[in-house]
């Protein structure tokens, strides 16, 4: 059975996972800074420590995923034991840190395989694409079918954010200053999907009964549910969670939707008040006696 290592960012949420106490995953760390002070993510900076920091500042933090020279040292440590390493990224479209994968994998021609994927997610969602990994090298895969595994996986994956405070959503340049204003006024929220690795504004509520029924109903257009992960930003059930939860049970009763707080570098785009949920949509099965 090879021996393939797996590396990813900290932006991918493992906590709710539970991976890291399962598999041999390596989690670099992005830095988050707050007013001239540096966090690693996930080392000295936990989710919840994250959003109450957040919560408190007037500005957004700044988001420095690790850099090539990072990754390379990550790499090269590794490789002196293993086969080979998938490493697995945010949104290329949102953070860097794919790119300086890709520069440190190819100095690692010659040395061990470094396949780098760009999850086209965040947070939970990417976390679900290394737990896909996770599973194939669990079962012996090769490289190649940990990597086809991975990347047939990433279309699959949904997220949809209902957010409270619209002043992040202008800063990032996904509504503008008028919207924004209008939005105050009248006391709309927005929701933000992912889609092809960006976060877009798709849908605007009112009411947080109207943010519970349209998480809902997002979550209910799928027939067969892989995976799936309510996100908020506090360890305790809140109630916008667990009217979800109830909703959802009701439809899927033979699932549990567990709840996870998301970390600081997905607040540092959407804010310290959102909700969201993450889904990882299950593979079709072809019949082949239809053929």
């Amino acid at each position: 059975m090879p021996n393939i290592q797996i590396v990813t960012d900290s932006c991918a949420n493992l906590a709710l996972l539970q991976l890291l106490h399962q598999h041999p995953i390596t989690v670099v760390p992005n830095k988050i800074s707050f007013g001239g002070k540096t966090y690693r993510e996930g080392v000295d900076l936990s989710p919840e420590d994250g959003l109450r920091l957040i919560a408190n500042q007037p500005f957004a933090p700044v988001v420095a995923p690790p850099s090539e020279a990072e990754y390379y040292d990550v790499y090269r440590r590794l490789s002196q034991s293993c086969d080979a390493i998938v490493s697995i990224h945010a949104s290329q479209a949102i953070f860097t840190s794919w790119a300086q994968a890709q520069a440190a994998a190819r100095r690692m021609v010659g040395q061990c395989p470094v396949a780098v994927i760009d999850s086209q997610n965040l947070c939970a969602g990417q976390a679900m694409l290394v737990k896909v990994a996770a599973q194939a090298t669990s079962a012996g895969e090769t490289l190649d079918e940990v990597v086809r595994l991975v990347r047939g996986a990433v279309d699959r994956i949904y997220a949809l954010y209902y957010v409270e405070s619209v002043s992040y959503l202008q800063r990032k340049r996904l509504m503008s200053a008028s919207h924004t204003l209008l939005g105050v006024m009248l006391g709309i929220k927005p929701f933000i999907a992912l889609e092809h690795g960006r976060l877009v504004l798709v849908e605007k509520v009112r009411t947080r009964a109207q943010a519970v029924d349209q998480l809902f109903e997002f979550a209910a257009e799928f027939s067969d549910l892989e995976d799936v992960v309510i996100l908020q930003p506090k360890s305790q059930l809140t109630e916008q969670t667990r009217m979800l939860q109830d909703r959802l049970a009701a439809e899927f009763p033979e699932r549990y939707f567990p709840y996870s707080v998301y970390n600081p570098s997905l607040a540092a785009l959407l804010g310290a008040d959102a909700v969201g949920v993450v889904v990882l949509e299950a593979e079709i099965e072809m019949d082949t006696d239809e053929f």
